[in-house]
């Protein structure tokens, strides 16, 4: 009996050491962390697609639409950051063979194509969650592109991805769009494909890769234990029950938190259902000199009021105000009457009176730039001769 408690005590002695010396080291891969920040520079090879769009005609003709040359002519450098944000100039060339479609015309003669854009990118993971490998993106900005002896400046959006192969190299697929700034001035499809390298790299533990170090410690910890209490049974099983029902408890407390988030979120979505319908009814508009709700604006209110039908809880605000002609006095005492008619109609509805809160404003919030002494015409005056409707709570 004592040779197998000697034999037991040096055989969790050796398993206690070699688990020291694995420690973490051996546990995290490259996997658990992620690239937070770095330069990314970029070669590869463009086609200019002067269908304009990918939803018309065009777009699928690609033997009279696409231009590109058989060797590399897209070159880049870029920064990118750790809040997804990234920063890139690109420079590309091609060539506008004979015969292909360019700026809505057939070329008649082969031009050269150079351009230089710089533009701002987003990394969508930043909104999903990082995977690592695969980095999608949209973006935008601005370039320069020479055609020839014609050049133009263009405003550029589009979208594109990143794969990577390891932490270092990557392919990346880009289309681009290229609107030209001056007026007639035609548009681009850009696409193009790359072999990208980061450099100056900055890692850092995934939320993944955070979790499992922390689950290392505790591992850690729980073996610190075990080794600590092998001697007494009594001891190991006390803990063994505390950890359980400390465990039940860390369960138990994340259920409530997250029950308590949910109700939270979902208060939330519905606020923000109210104010998006609140938003769709746009405004009650009013007469010239006339404080009476026609049927345009009555079918509004009846919208409105089922709105509030439905959400007990909602209390509005309702401002009414005037266009700019007539006295300011006379104005004020217009858009209190408006203000009045638009809350008696909605308590005629069934609306408690202390839900709504009136004030009438006068002429002092215009929409626009009718304002006294400019001429406007009838349907911009209209345009002031409102009542709006706010949240106050819910």
């Amino acid at each position: 009996m004592k040779t197998y408690i000697v034999f037991t005590n040096l055989l969790f002695f050796w398993a206690s050491i070699s688990v020291a010396q694995s420690h973490c080291t051996d546990c995290l891969t490259p996997k658990d962390s992620t690239v937070t920040s770095s330069w990314v520079v970029g070669l590869g090879i463009n086609i200019v697609d002067d269908s304009a769009t990918p939803f018309g005609s065009d777009f699928i003709k690609i033997k009279e639409t696409w231009n590109s040359v058989p060797y590399p002519s897209r070159i880049s450098v870029g920064r990118f950051l750790k809040n997804g944000v990234g920063m890139e100039v690109i420079g590309t060339y091609n060539r506008y063979k004979e015969g292909k479609t360019v700026d809505g015309r057939i070329n008649t003669a082969l031009r050269e194509y150079y351009a230089l854009d710089g533009k701002l990118s987003y990394d969508l993971n930043n909104l999903f969650g990082k995977t690592g490998w695969f980095d999608p993106y949209l973006h935008a900005g601005a370039g320069f592109s020479s055609i020839g002896s014609e050049g133009r400046m263009t405003a550029n959006a589009g979208f594109g991805f990143n794969t990577w192969l390891n932490d270092k190299w990557g392919i990346n697929l880009n289309t681009m769009g290229k609107w030209g700034v001056k007026q007639g001035a035609t548009k681009q499809l850009q696409h193009s494909a790359a072999v990208v390298h980061r450099l100056g790299i900055k890692k850092e533990l995934s939320a993944k890769g955070e979790e499992k170090l922390a689950l290392l410690h505790e591992m850690e910890k729980e073996r610190q234990r075990v080794s600590d209490s092998l001697m007494n049974a009594k001891q190991l099983e006390e803990e063994k029950i505390a950890m359980r029902e400390k465990l039940a408890r860390e369960k138990e407390k994340a259920r409530l938190a997250a029950a308590e988030k949910a109700a939270i979120d979902a208060a939330t979505e519905r606020r923000k259902q109210v104010q998006d319908a609140l938003d769709d009814l746009g405004y009650v508009y009013f007469d010239l000199n006339s404080s009476y709700l026609n049927r345009e604006s009555k079918a509004i209110l009846d919208q409105l009021a089922k709105i509030m039908l439905d959400t007990p809880s909602l209390r509005l605000k309702i401002t009414s105000h005037t266009d700019s002609r007539g006295l300011n006095a006379y104005n004020d005492w217009l858009s209190e009457r408006r203000a009045r008619r638009t809350l008696d109609y909605l308590v005629g509805h069934g609306i408690a009176p202390v839900r709504l809160v009136g004030e009438g404003l006068g002429e002092g919030h215009l929409t626009n730039h009718c304002k006294d002494e400019v001429y406007c015409t009838e349907k911009e005056h209209r345009a002031n001769r409102r009542s709006e409707f706010s949240m106050i709570e819910m």
